[in-house]
């Protein structure tokens, strides 16, 4: 219930000049990291005076603002020059009233290969190419390529198109290069021109995200330590929501190559 003059005032303006959502861009334009790169991540505005801001949910802590510790702001972009396994999580753009754009996942590693895939949801009809690429190498490595575990090719020169995907093509992909190890996994998804908008979109200002983490093979240089990854996303809608991380989280700074991490995420109805 409204109970002032000003409140009634924000509610008409809230329907009669509704917040235009912010498009989320990051560059580079892919989804996994290496440790100590740069990144940045921008709210693309449509409506300049919504105040939009990054924000993340990661293993630690959840819907923080760039420059709370993390990143530096300039405008509506967020710039994290070092970039760490810590800063692996769920990024979003919210404004003031609580408008939120679809979320994007970065993956951040200690290891020595990664695998250049779409940060975005991709179109059907599209053609994707995925690169493996090994650390502080700058020509290509023959690769092998997986999707959900199992064995799709190997490609000489290290990237692998998948042409006019559809539906089907979703899932969590990943490489590996001989003597140097495997990637993270990341998951390509494909919408068409009807849900564009995604299936990820926090139109709600209750909404949370929550990440499920599954541990996949460490590389060679992690000494086949577990790195977890995170590999799914979903929105839960409730009227209220508490968070409580139940386990301490080992810091995993100077020695960001392994992650030893849980969260659990639980919904309470009152």
């Amino acid at each position: 219930m409204i109970d002032t003059d000003e409140g009634i005032s924000e509610y008409l303006q809230t329907l009669l000049f509704p917040v235009l959502p912010a498009g989320l861009t990051v560059s580079p334009s892919r989804s996994q990291f290496f440790e100590t790169e740069s990144v940045s991540l921008s709210c693309e505005e449509d409506d300049s005076s919504a105040g939009w801001t990054l924000r993340r949910n990661t293993t630690k802590r959840t819907r923080t603002q760039c420059g709370g510790g993390w990143g530096k702001p300039a405008g509506s972009t967020c710039n994290i020059n070092y970039i760490l396994p810590l800063d692996t999580g769920v990024y979003w753009c919210e404004s003031r009233e609580g408008a939120s754009s679809s979320s994007v996942q970065l993956t951040v590693t200690g290891g020595s290969v990664i695998l250049q895939s779409p940060v975005l949801p991709v179109m059907e009809g599209d053609d994707v190419t995925l690169r493996c690429q090994a650390n502080k190498q700058s020509s290509s490595l023959p690769a092998a390529f997986y999707k959900d575990g199992s064995l799709i090719r190997t490609e000489p020169a290290g990237h692998m198109t998948l042409h006019q995907v559809t539906s089907s093509d979703q899932g969590l992909y990943q490489c590996n290069i001989s003597g140097h190890g495997e990637s993270p996994s990341s998951r390509i998804s494909v919408s068409d021109v009807a849900d564009e908008a995604g299936d990820e979109d926090l139109s709600h200002s209750e909404d949370v995200l929550h990440t499920q983490l599954q541990p996949i093979r460490g590389s060679k240089d992690s000494d086949q330590a577990s790195v977890y990854s995170a590999v799914k996303i979903e929105t839960i809608r409730d009227e209220a929501i508490n968070i409580r991380e139940t386990e301490e989280l080992r810091e995993i700074h100077p020695d960001p190559e392994i992650i030893y991490s849980s969260l659990l995420l639980r919904r309470s109805n009152q």
